[in-house]
């Protein structure tokens, strides 16, 4: 089986289907990433919960500025243009359904769109669903960022969710370190896979039924 892609590859294919002139959030961790791959010549504003439209990339080293910070509160860096905003008034943009897309992590995502990213039945960690809740049924697309299995090996795909939802049937597209993957009125659609895997080596790193799309093809990365 091919090698599977790295969170910056998955960064760079999710930049790639971020069309002209959309309003972008990057939910914390994963997502973040996809800010240093957004494709040239387009115009694509993002959004950050805190209280910043116009965000631009992670900024270079020495050139970190304490005050700019996403809600992940990793330095970043302002667009021309770019402005600044009180919580409040982000999460009217976010309730309002003024984002095109909101690119968020996953614990688990079900064959319906569920999903599941805020919280896991360990109680080692005190959870924190913190503002992914609005983003999963304020945006008008939900992309997720995620490996396609946990760290143990168990899929991350399932029919049903087993942890707390923080959206129902609100996932619109999946990017996994093995596919790309829709979700459709009818299942989950994979429109690209990995290399030399096979459609059956991926069901079976899948715990909810897959069809392949009519169109679809090998996922192809730059080396990054």
């Amino acid at each position: 089986m091919s090698s599977k892609l790295t969170r910056s590859q998955i960064a760079w294919r999710i930049a790639q289907d971020i069309d002209d002139g959309s309003f972008v959030n990057l939910g914390i961790g994963m997502p973040e990433l996809v800010a240093n791959y957004l494709p040239d010549g387009r115009e694509i504003i993002i959004h950050s919960e805190n209280g910043l439209l116009g965000m631009g990339p992670v900024p270079e080293d020495g050139q970190e500025d304490g005050d700019l910070i996403n809600a992940g509160k990793k330095p970043v860096t302002l667009l021309d243009g770019g402005s600044y905003f009180s919580h409040t008034d982000s999460f009217a943009m976010v309730r309002g359904g003024h984002l095109d897309i909101c690119v968020l992590g996953a614990f688990q995502i079900s064959q319906t769109g569920d999903l599941a990213n805020w919280a896991t039945l360990n109680n080692t960690n005190p959870p924190g669903v913190g503002g992914a809740m609005d983003l999963a049924v304020g945006a008008r697309q939900v992309f997720v960022m995620t490996e396609h299995c946990t760290k143990s090996g168990e899929p991350k795909i399932l029919e049903q969710c087993t942890y707390p939802l923080t959206g129902a049937n609100s996932v619109s597209r999946i990017y996994t370190d093995l596919a790309v993957i829709d979700v459709t009125g009818s299942g989950l659609e994979v429109c690209e896979w990995i290399g030399d895997m096979t459609f059956d080596d991926l069901q079976a790193m899948t715990a909810a039924p897959l069809s392949p799309a009519s169109d679809a093809k090998q996922l192809t990365v730059p080396e990054l």
